[in-house]
């Protein structure tokens, strides 16, 4: 008793949230922790001491998190994503734990500058985009909604490159975010396991005389978990992010060294390391293509591991694994969990194949991300073999038995067989991914209403007709706490001012707003909030650019990655018609603009790179044109990140959501833009379906053809010089870009885009022209009336509840995973189980 009272006094006065404490505990964390005094201390000294200040304040909640789930033995939910987007910690944690204030307010009274600690701290760039960014915001939600849970990745320690803009052209810089070390994160080398590669297999029969496998690998590596709590919003509840660095078994060869080979010395700590050096290797090359499989083994492999220890450490049967986890497969990367927890029960748990692959497809659950039949990974027959000689086999033996059901049920369909095979074998054999996931999986999902019927009609067409019951939608959402209270401060005060903060957890609420469409007080307040977040943009472009941009001016926005289908360059298409209107006729009145650009174009993908030359290339023409006298203004902004977005989101007026119907799986981009009251330009693609729906055709400038009409359009044969040849403004745009005119009188430069638009356009670009430039033109008259602009933007806000990830993520747990909440109380001291004080 006297031991857990003074753990309680101990904790009362570590971890207190007066102002007094912490203030006391900064300072503490800055001498004790950073080893600095206040007068040799840097902001990143500043910084740190600040992060563990707040992750002090989060330990009693992990822990007894860990404790309750432990106890009840809670159904968990384990996320596996190849990419995590979590953003910076700080201040979503201070959200979420209800300190922002008292922090600020502490931090302020000792003299150093809040907002500048917030700025400081880095990002872990361990995604691409969209995937890693939903990802991030279903942990959220899991733990606001006090889902037990655990998120699985990699730790890369590289992550997406920075971008640098030289001279209009893409250059990637290595991400070095764990240069400064990573305050949120703890090691676990006690869980670490290993992870075989490459070898044989070896067969015998056990001594009850069934037929038995054995992998005997050519190398391992050693797998080490780093933990991170991702916390509920005003909850007891933090789960865990649970990513993996691989490392060798040992660091360093002495019997190498001592023979003098100094390389081969500390061979094995390179190459084993290369698995989780970097996010996602250019696989353009066998190389790339063999760490890219290695990458999805390594974490998925040790994710898998993972859960058997967590079974055997709380006792529970290896045959209750699918009532203990769900799995969540996240896109096709972790689609090898099929095979290895196959593997994993088979030949080492030493269950029968049967109630093994029972417990597989029961645990596991298949998200697809994409309608790109180049984006479902396949691995060559060869590649995989060598990789995962074990796996192979197993494949084959769920493709034997797969087939003979298909055969059953489609009598004498061979070309079906051939297209569900998970094998492909039309030339060169490759594993299917995607068939693999969808036959391992009791559940498969698309993530917006349209996208899951076309992944019905189109690249799961097969899957869908042999088990409808699999299927279903779950729209993605986004986290209101990131992206609207943390991102957009203002905004948030004065809803929480006029509904109360419910809306907070419940997104729902904000329709509440729809009574004050009419008041001109409230009218005014959203217009003068949406003025002030313009203007700190506009004043971080002239900082960052030198270049001035108007607050009037619609603010323009397309962030996103850099991709054809995703068609930047249509969006360019109407700046230079814009252009051109204004070099015809100089005094013409146009409603000013700013258009902004932001996003990465994969390293290995020369056409996204030189749509951001050609961007660069038009803004510098554009902006130093006497002509357009601040009218039109082009900016690209580099190294768009989750941080950078918290910025941009909220100045929006107009989003561009502009791919070409049926390509775009669902988006969250546009959800959170839409959130902060912008407006939406664009087709009927993705999740742009549902945005419509629930703001009002009204309130949304739709354009283009419908995936259906993109369908049909290609199936009679496409000619987009038809439509070059028809419309004279189109003409002078290509011509304009062909011509030299923006590159310097260098007509070669974007002769790619020219001729790729004018001999095929995939995408479309041609036959949506003219429709979306006449869709602009509604744009620009709308905003002309600022009272009926604003209260579009207060509809689109108050109608986009459904957006939430805390609904999305509700669905997932109802309808796939089957899983409730567990509320983790508050406790005094350190713990509430004497477990924890051994």
């Amino acid at each position: 008793m006297q031991l857990r009272n003074e753990l309680v006094r101990v904790e009362a006065d570590r971890t207190g949230t007066t102002i007094d404490n912490l203030k006391r505990a900064f300072l503490e964390n800055l001498y004790y922790v950073q080893g600095k005094p206040p007068a040799l201390a840097t902001l990143n000294d500043y910084y740190m001491a600040l992060a563990h200040t707040v992750r002090d304040r989060i330990m009693q909640r992990w822990n007894n998190s860990a404790i309750t789930y432990t106890e009840n033995q809670s159904r968990t939910v384990c996320y596996l994503s190849a990419e995590f987007l979590m953003g910076p910690h700080l201040g979503n944690n201070l959200i979420n734990l209800g300190l922002y204030e008292p922090m600020k307010q502490a931090i302020d009274e000792l003299g150093i500058n809040f907002d500048e600690l917030i700025e400081e701290e880095g990002e872990p760039g361990l995604g691409n985009g969209g995937l890693g960014r939903l990802a991030a915001c279903y942990l959220d939600s899991l733990a606001a909604l006090e889902i037990p849970t655990m998120g699985y990745g990699i730790r890369y320690e590289f992550g997406i490159f920075k971008q640098d803009i030289r001279d209009g052209w893409q250059v990637e810089i290595t991400d070095k975010w764990l240069r400064n070390g990573n305050p949120w994160e703890l090691a676990r080398p006690e869980w670490t396991v290993s992870i075989p590669f490459g070898g044989h297999t070896e067969s015998y029969r056990n001594s009850q005389g069934v037929y038995r496998a054995r992998w005997v690998p050519a190398w391992e590596v050693k797998g080490v978990p780093y933990d991170t709590p991702t916390l509920g919003y005003k909850v007891n509840t933090a789960n865990t992010l649970r990513l993996w660095k691989a490392e060798a078994p040992e660091s360093f060869d002495f019997q190498a060294f001592n023979t003098g080979d100094y390389y081969g010395a500390v061979n094995a700590k390179v190459v084993s390391e290369n698995i989780t050096k970097v996010l996602y290797p250019n696989d353009d090359e066998i190389q790339g293509k063999v760490l890219r499989l290695q990458q999805q083994f390594f974490f998925v492999s040790c994710s898998l591991q993972d859960m058997i220890r967590i079974m055997k450490g709380q006792k529970i049967p290896m045959e209750r694994f699918h009532e203990k986890f769900a799995v969540q497969l996240n896109d096709t990367h972790p689609a090898i969990a099929v095979a290895e927890l196959m593997r994993l029960l088979v030949d080492q748990e030493f269950l029968g194949w049967d109630e093994a692959w029972a417990i597989t497809q029961n645990t596991l659950a298949y998200t697809n991300h994409t309608l790109l039949p180049e984006a479902l990974e396949r691995w060559q027959i060869d590649l995989f073999r060598d990789l995962l000689p074990r796996h192979l086999e197993i494949i084959y033996e769920i493709n034997q038995r797969f087939m003979d059901d298909v055969r059953v049920k489609f009598i004498d369909d061979d070309a079906r067989l051939a297209r569900m095979s998970l094998i492909d074998e039309s030339g060169e054999r490759y594993v299917r991914m995607a068939n693999l996931a969808c036959v391992g999986s009791h559940a498969i999902n698309g993530v917006a209403a349209l996208h899951s019927e076309l992944l019905k009609q189109t690249v799961l067409k097969d899957f869908y007709e042999y088990s409808p019951e699999k299927f279903s939608n779950k729209t993605n959402g986004v986290t209101p706490r990131r992206f609207m209270v943390l991102s957009n401060p203002r905004l948030t005060q004065l809803i929480t001012d006029r509904i109360g903060s419910g809306w907070i957890t419940d997104l729902e609420q904000l329709r509440q707003l729809e009574q004050f469409i009419d008041d001109p007080a409230f009218c005014q307040q959203w217009r003068s909030i949406k003025q002030a977040i313009k203007q700190d943009l506009a004043d971080s472009i002239q900082k960052d650019y030198g270049v001035d941009v108007s607050i009037d001016s619609i603010f323009d926005i397309q962030v996103k990655r850099i991709h054809e289908y995703k068609r930047q360059h249509l969006n360019l298409l109407h700046i230079i018609t814009l252009y051109n209107r204004i070099k015809a006729n100089p005094n013409i009145d146009i409603t000013p603009r700013t258009f902004l650009f932001g996003g990465k174009a994969a390293p290995g993908y020369f056409m996204a790179k030189l749509m951001i030359k050609l961007v660069s290339a038009v803004s510098e023409v554009i902006n130093r044109d006497p002509d357009v006298r601040g009218r039109i203004k082009v900016v690209f902004l580099k190294n768009y990140n989750v941080k950078f977005a918290q910025h941009v989101y909220p100045a929006a007026d107009l989003s561009e959501q502009i791919s070409t119907a049926g390509k775009e799986a669902s988006g969250t981009g546009n959800m959170k833009f839409a959130m902060n009251g912008a407006l939406t330009i664009g087709t009927l693609d993705g999740a742009n379906v549902e945005i419509m729906e629930q703001a009002g055709e009204e309130n949304f400038f739709l354009f283009g053809l419908t995936a259906e009409e993109v369908r049909e359009r290609k199936a009679r044969g496409y000619d987009p010089k038809a439509y070059y040849n028809a419309n004279p403004n189109l003409q002078l745009v290509i011509d304009r870009i062909a011509s030299g005119f923006f590159s310097h009188g260098d007509k070669t430069l974007f002769q790619p885009i020219v001729d790729n638009l004018m001999q095929s356009d995939p995408y479309l670009l041609f036959a949506d022209y003219q429709s979306y430039v006449e869709c602009q033109d509604r744009v620009a008259e709308a905003y002309r009336d600022q009272d009926k602009w604003t209260r579009m933007s207060i509809l689109n806000a108050a109608r986009m509840g459904m957006f939430s990830s805390d609904r999305s993520i509700q669905e997932y747990c109802d309808d796939i995973w089957n899983v409730k909440p567990v509320t983790v109380k508050e406790t005094e001291g350190f713990c509430s189980a004497t477990v924890c004080l051994l």
